[in-house]
């Protein structure tokens, strides 16, 4: 319970972390960095909020392909009168569960 709990949750964050307002929140923070401390912004600083700015464009790059694959995987479903529904809950699982479900396919 408590594994699936945590999982459930890191899945959440990672699509609040796609958001646009995610990359609102990293702008926030370095506009009060360079208000409040200006003198320790240095390339240290700069280095850090470029990574978080690539990690979000990942995570957001990531959530539309996948949210683009299912959007096609529906339409397909819809249009294939001889297409099975066993599946058709399988993105409520985590992960490992859905690999463990293909491998049983």
């Amino acid at each position: 319970m408590a594994s699936s709990l945590i999982r459930s949750t890191l899945t959440k964050i990672g699509v609040l972390t796609a958001h646009p307002a995610a990359f609102m929140i990293v702008f926030v923070y370095t506009a009060a960095w360079l208000i409040f401390e200006p003198e320790t912004f240095d390339w240290h600083g700069f280095a850090t909020i470029a990574t978080w700015l690539m990690t979000l464009f990942i995570q957001r790059a990531e959530h539309r392909d996948t949210q683009a694959i299912h959007a096609k995987l529906d339409e397909l479903l819809k249009a294939d009168d001889a297409a099975s529904t066993d599946l058709k809950d399988v993105d409520e699982e985590e992960p490992e569960e859905i690999e463990e479900t293909r491998e049983q396919q």
